[in-house]
């Protein structure tokens, strides 16, 4: 039987009976240990707010290469704003992705304690719309994944706010790519996204205008990931897994390039990250006969780390 990555309804989760909240958290935490990857079929953010995000996101990689340039903030790491085109690599990886991207990060009030982390966001004065538009789409995936952590701490036996905690004012990204069609010529050991794992907790991704994700299955395939539009495709990250002593493991995954039309590619995803101050120590109750794997370390250290592994900072 050819094995599928679950499809659950985050709203059993919200407004469920106790059974349907139950069965939630029992497949959330199974499929992520199984997959690494889950599809959630139903959701809280509208469908209208998704469409009217992607169609902004399009207008602006549009835009010509040189008005893009003007908004890369490359002594940032990148973190916010453009990344251009051949920049990014997967760790450990010889060749660049086929990608291009734009980075909206938290807003903080002025003289927030973790202000001198967080670079301010900037918007592209072409395009009306996108700040108030893309902010909307961040805050909306920054509850969603409140709600799923909050799932998680009944498995892993903890307390209920135990990862509202660590993800309070956090350091999530919300990425806006965009996959050109393939360019003639390019090192055919280039693909879009090469092999990798997501450096967060859990990623959550508005599912993307055209297929090519796939994720290494525990017996080494690699499996499509196919969802309707407008769903969420959620999967775990390092972090996740570091503190869960691989419980929940990251999945490595990738987009290919694509078969037949050579067409572009947009996605979104929304990396949950804690805030900086986070240790990213073993869970109790994951720490098994084994014991720990890794040394605690704190949020803002492992992220640093792993931008400097992918080439997005020095």
């Amino acid at each position: 039987m050819k094995r599928q990555v679950p499809e659950l309804s985050l709203n059993s989760y919200i407004e469920g009976s106790a059974t349907d909240r139950a069965r939630f958290i029992d497949n959330f935490f199974t499929g992520l240990k199984d997959y690494g990857f889950i599809v959630l079929k139903d959701h809280p953010i509208p469908d209208s707010l998704l469409n009217k995000a992607y169609s902004l996101v399009e207008e602006f990689f549009t835009l010509p290469a040189e008005t893009k340039m003007q908004y890369a903030l490359k002594d940032k790491g990148f973190q916010r704003g453009y990344t251009p085109f051949g920049k990014e690599h997967a760790k450990d990886s010889p060749v660049m992705d086929l990608k291009e991207f734009w980075h909206v990060g938290r807003d903080l009030t002025p003289g927030h304690r973790y202000e001198s982390f967080y670079p301010a966001n900037i918007w592209p004065k072409e395009v009306p719309e996108f700040q108030e538009t893309l902010a909307k789409i961040y805050r909306s995936l920054d509850e969603t994944g409140k709600i799923m952590l909050e799932a998680l701490t009944v498995p892993l036996d903890l307390p209920r706010t135990y990862f509202a905690d660590m993800v309070s004012d956090g350091n999530s990204i919300l990425r806006l790519l965009h996959y050109p069609p393939s360019p003639e010529g390019v090192d055919p050991r280039c693909i879009r996204a090469a092999p990798h794992e997501d450096i967060n907790l859990i990623t959550i991704l508005v599912s993307a205008t055209t297929s090519g994700l796939q994720l290494k299955d525990r017996d080494g395939t690699w499996l499509p990931i196919e969802s309707d539009p407008n769903s969420l495709i959620v999967d775990a990250g390092d972090m996740l897994a570091r503190i869960t002593n691989d419980v929940i493991p990251s999945t490595t995954h990738q987009v290919v390039n694509p078969e037949g039309e050579n067409r572009a590619r947009y996605s979104m995803p929304f990396f949950m990250h804690p805030n900086p101050d986070a240790m990213l120590t073993c869970l109790p109750a994951c720490r098994g006969t084994v014991g720990e794997k890794y040394p605690p370390i704190t949020a803002q250290d492992f992220l640093y780390q792993r931008l400097r592994e992918i080439g997005l900072l020095k």
